[in-house]
């Protein structure tokens, strides 16, 4: 039985745009599907990201609400903010926050919301500091 914060729930106009959005910036792929529903996993931890197709997306996590996924090096960071630059998705970075912020940029999904790539904010140090 899972425990705790288990999922987001986006609303997007197209599931495949969006599954591949997130598959190509975040690491993700499709753990379920449905009628009109996708749930989207990096198999890091029991999360999931619910894409349900619906009209018209009203409400879009802007700036500086947002999905934040950690990358592996700068150098990764780099690299998809030149991908979303190219494509004209980036909306802010790469910058660096130094600690506990971080190396960040902030990239636009096909629906407007925004999605942080990241290295060095050190999330998981910092829950496992809460903890002791």
């Amino acid at each position: 039985m899972d425990v705790g914060l288990t999922h987001i729930a986006l609303p997007v106009v197209d599931l495949d745009a969006s599954a591949e959005f997130y598959a190509r910036y975040a690491g993700m792929q499709v753990v379920h599907q449905r009628d009109g529903v996708l749930w989207l996993s990096d198999k890091t931890r029991p999360f999931v990201i619910v894409l349900v197709r619906v009209e018209t997306v009203e409400h879009p996590l802007l700036p500086f609400a947002h999905l934040g996924v950690a990358c592996a090096t700068r150098e990764e960071v780099d690299r998809l903010s030149t991908e979303a630059r190219d494509e004209e998705r980036l909306i802010a970075g790469p910058l660096d926050y130094g600690p506990p912020v971080g190396y960040w940029a902030f990239i636009r999904d096909p629906d407007g919301h925004t999605l942080e790539v990241s290295h060095g904010q050190d999330v998981g140090l910092t829950v496992e500091q809460a903890r002791d």
